[in-house]
């Protein structure tokens, strides 16, 4: 058998396992985007929002009082406080880089088996550390099968970006229909009238389905749909990073506009008799309240351009890990839920400059300045 291959020049019983490489550090460097956007903590349940950002279930239960995204401020339109969407790309990466730091670290994995002997293989179809024993049994076991199984030496040298490609396996679909999912009839076909996969005596049997393609070639054809949606994004964005950038030079243009006002009316007021101090406050007080007004204004406007970009990051940054690890189920899973929100995204216009109202009018303190 195939299978057998890696044993042919696997480890001798003895061998000396060598120093294993520094890949912890980098792991933990290059995928900081599996963890909770809010604790920064690895977790099972991650759930993916409207606003395309990833928390746990703990952060969302603290946050539910808010009811918005702590990262961009964007509503979480669910009662409870907890979306539906599950994040399957990021969760399913946990649990692979958790057996990649098992082959990493310096003691090595145990055999899943006989929990005693180091691991020699490790098969990705069972997903089991094997020692050389329970490795001789387990292809005797599937001799009639072709499971891939590698020397953990080998995986032990490969980066981590490496390993997560390599395990990212291409036939995980099963039959949509009821009864079928359980059973493991594995699914090739895709049903366009349905949108479900399907297996070939479904299609067969079943009349109402039709008309159909390759179940491959759907997944390929969601993932270039996300990609040009992607592109797409990535074009608007510039927009609203320009009028971000436009609204920053405002609010420092405001603060200087008041500073400047601030000292004249300190100037001339100062050359007036004690008579008059009483309109000297109320004019500090005019300026004082057009400031709060202009920058409470501004603020709201860079809060709401700010969630937008955010938003927008978390949609490129989900799409190209999807492209780079998600399996075909998890594309199919998530890729309805990101591309509604990836159209939301691509509905907003970043506002034009003419339609701002213009904040801290110094009009009315000109006027009485003038007056005084």
């Amino acid at each position: 058998d195939g299978a057998a291959a890696p044993m042919e020049t696997g480890p001798q019983p003895g061998t000396s396992p060598g120093s294993p490489p520094s890949q912890p550090t980098m792991v933990k460097d290059d995928f900081q985007f599996v963890l909770c956007e809010g604790c920064r903590q690895e977790s099972p349940n991650l759930k993916l929002l409207t606003c395309l950002h990833t928390l746990c279930l703990n952060c969302l239960t603290e946050n539910k009082p808010i009811g918005q995204c702590p990262v961009c401020r964007t509503a979480i339109p669910q009662a409870s406080g907890i979306p539906d969407m599950d994040n399957l790309l990021f969760t399913n990466l946990q649990a692979r880089l958790s057996i990649y730091k098992k082959i990493s670290d310096n003691s090595g994995p145990s055999c899943s088996r006989c929990r005693g002997e180091p691991a020699a293989v490790w098969c990705s179809e069972c997903e089991e550390f094997l020692c050389t024993k329970c490795f001789e049994d387990h292809q005797w076991f599937f001799k009639k099968r072709s499971h891939e199984a590698r020397r953990v030496e080998e995986l032990r040298a490969e980066s981590a970006h490496r390993f997560l490609e390599d395990t990212r396996k291409s036939c995980n679909l099963f039959c949509s229909s009821p009864g079928h999912a359980n059973q493991g009839h594995i699914s090739s076909i895709y049903c366009k009238k349905c949108r479900r996969p399907l297996c070939c005596s479904c299609a067969l049997l079943d009349s109402h389905h039709a008309p159909f393609c390759d179940i491959r070639s759907e997944t390929q054809r969601r993932q270039e749909e996300l990609g040009t949606m992607s592109q797409k994004l990535k074009q608007k964005r510039s927009g609203f990073e320009a009028t971000y950038a436009a609204l920053q030079d405002e609010a420092a243009r405001l603060e200087q506009a008041q500073q400047e006002m601030r000292e004249l009316i300190r100037q001339r007021v100062e050359q007036l008799v004690r008579l008059i101090r009483q309109e000297e406050e109320e004019l500090l007080g005019l300026v004082e309240a057009r400031q709060e007004q202009g920058r409470r204004e501004l603020a709201r406007e860079l809060q709401r351009v700010e969630g937008v970009l955010r938003r927008m990051e978390a949609g490129e940054r989900l799409v190209e890990k999807m492209s780079l690890y998600a399996t075909e189920q998890e594309v199919m899973d998530m890729q309805p839920f990101i591309k509604d929100s990836l159209e939301e995204l691509q509905q907003l216009q970043p506002p034009a400059a003419g339609d701002r109202a213009q904040p801290g009018d110094m009009a009315e303190c000109r006027a009485r300045l003038q007056a005084l």
